[in-house]
């Protein structure tokens, strides 16, 4: 007899996206990680006489205007993208399941006064924060981090307080009120894990966000600078010679996009395997 975690793991493997999505995701992890091992060239390295040179056993990727080996500079990108992802996905793990899962347990005016902040919150442009921002710290990873720290939460804030009104009327909530469980053991104990599949999902969905927020920031000038080089500047220093280089665009482009796509097919296939009535 198989349990729920079982079963899970076998629907997530027959969904044929959801197992290319996670291959995927774990390629760019391990060569964001390794990537001063997969190449002998520096990201920063310049060399004018190699400059706008096309893809080639040399340099795979091609080289920029400055000479520097994109193949390099998009493996380094990867670990500022994905950080930001994997960033905004903590950030929503601790501040927006907890804020969501208080509010929807204490219902009532608490409720009320946690969600309209929410509200206030959401309603703001993420561009109004990063410029805001940008006036006190300056320009950077870490305004796009304080960034994701005020905002992104609050989608996940309010999918957990959706689930936890849902579940707290249930048979085993009652019954943990009646053996005497406080308020936080039934929260942190009982509720929360049982709405893990909805948090879970919204996760994975929620680091693509980001990894997309963070290269349209940086592709308009508001993200991080040089010498660091994200997906998005890459993608913005290309847009000059796009006419002429266009290798020079393509590969972080396209990293971007089989990245995002590859967190979605994840996403999507974690949502039906974590679905309780697709168990047999």
């Amino acid at each position: 007899m198989r349990n729920y975690f079982q079963d899970v793991w076998l629907r997530l493997r027959r969904d044929k996206l959801a197992l290319l999505g996670l291959v995927i995701i774990a390629i760019v992890i391990f060569m964001a990680v390794f990537a001063p091992y997969l190449s002998s060239y520096e990201y920063d390295a310049q060399d004018f006489l190699e400059s706008n040179e096309p893809p080639s056993m040399n340099h795979f990727f091609g080289t920029d205007i400055f000479g520097r080996d994109i193949f390099v500079r998009v493996l380094y990108g990867a670990r500022i993208s994905l950080a930001v992802g994997f960033v905004a996905s903590l950030i929503n793990l601790f501040i927006g399941v907890i804020y969501g899962g208080i509010s929807g347990f204490a219902g009532g005016k608490v409720d009320n006064l946690m969600m309209r902040i929410v509200d206030v919150i959401y309603s703001v442009p993420v561009m109004i924060y990063v410029i805001l921002i940008m006036v006190v710290v300056g320009s950077g990873l870490k305004s796009i981090f304080i960034t994701l720290g005020i905002s992104y939460w609050a989608s996940m804030a309010r999918i957990v307080r959706a689930e936890i009104m849902r579940l707290k009327n249930e048979e085993f909530v009652l019954a943990a009120r009646v053996i005497g469980a406080s308020s936080s053991r039934i929260l942190f104990r009982h509720l929360l894990p049982n709405a893990m599949g909805a948090i879970l999902v919204s996760l994975t969905f929620s680091i693509p966000s980001a990894i997309f927020t963070e290269a349209f920031l940086s592709f308009v000038g508001l993200g991080v600078s040089a010498p660091m080089a994200s997906w998005g500047v890459l993608s913005s220093d290309a847009i000059g010679t796009l006419a002429i280089y266009p290798w020079q665009l393509f590969f972080p482009a396209a990293a971007i996009s089989i990245t995002i796509l590859a967190f979605n097919f994840l996403g999507d296939g974690l949502r039906d395997a974590l679905d309780p009535r697709l168990r047999k």
